[in-house]
């Protein structure tokens, strides 16, 4: 009784930080005449189904903030400073429900973020305007989450995947950023990594970007989360690029990554798949 009280404790609390308080969904029994986004034997419900996925995600958003024009789309049109980890666990829901959910809740799920992306527009500095549909833009956010959730999972996922599969995983994700709007999406680990260089003359840290970083090295979570966020945070900052850290002011010192970040991060994804068992596909 005590043990499962304590395996419900750290379940509780980690998804609370990640996810919510919504309750990851149930994959949904595979309607031939309906198919979703992403098939049963899909590398990526394996990805998706691990703790390791609370890394990328935040190693996501991280990434994501190095772009002056999204930032400023999410500085100017989102609650972060008051709900600091809210497009986290709005990222987290997406993420589940098109993967796991019925071919409508994803379809469903897909047409709710394009009608909020109607209404994110805005002036930039120099008087040029942006807008969350751009295809640039959609691009960018959907290449640093697959990047994010696919190192994440190789690093610290339970069986990390094959090269084919690795690439599979990337392409089988191409249909979501497809649907949201982008006009082209990579197909290969390749692929992706060339599409994320080609961002590299653009990335900066602005105002708007530290101010965000401030609030995810720091959200207002309760004392008892804290620990796990801290890991989970750092595991993060260890899976960016280097140029990236530099731009968040994110150093890591020199074996922290190592010695400290791995061994820690490992310890808690193996003790989340031990208090948030995997529920089984259907």
């Amino acid at each position: 009784m005590a043990l499962d009280l304590f395996r419900d404790q750290i379940a509780t609390r980690v998804r609370t930080i990640i996810a919510g308080e919504t309750e990851p969904p149930t994959p949904a029994p595979w309607d031939c005449d309906d198919p979703g986004l992403i098939s049963p034997d899909s590398p990526v419900r394996q990805v998706h189904r691990d703790p390791a996925m609370f890394v990328g995600g935040v190693r996501a958003i991280l990434f994501q903030s190095v772009h002056p024009v999204a930032m400023r789309g999410v500085a100017e049109h989102s609650n972060y400073r008051s709900d600091p980890l809210g497009r986290l666990h709005r990222t987290a829901s997406f993420i589940g429900t098109t993967t796991f959910g019925s071919a409508a809740d994803a379809r469903q799920s897909i047409r709710i973020v394009r009608v909020v992306h109607e209404r994110v527009t805005g002036t930039l500095d120099d008087g040029s305007t942006y807008r969350a549909e751009d295809p640039d833009l959609l691009a960018w956010v959907h290449a640093t989450e697959v990047d994010s959730f696919l190192r994440a999972y190789q690093r610290y996922g339970v069986n990390p995947l094959s090269s084919a599969d690795a690439d599979r995983y990337v392409a089988d994700m191409a249909p979501i950023a497809l649907a949201l709007g982008a006009t082209s999406a990579p197909q290969s680990r390749d692929e992706l990594a060339k599409l994320l260089r080609s961002y590299d003359p653009v990335l900066a840290a602005g105002d708007d970007c530290r101010e965000a970083t401030r609030f995810m090295f720091a959200p207002p979570l309760p004392l008892t989360a804290l620990p796990f966020y801290a890991v989970i945070f750092g595991a993060a900052v260890g899976l960016l690029p280097r140029r990236v850290r530099s731009l968040l002011l994110l150093p890591l010192g020199p074996g922290i990554d190592p010695l400290v970040l791995r061994p820690a991060t490992v310890a808690l994804t193996a003790a989340l798949r031990w208090s948030m068992p995997i529920p089984a596909e259907s």
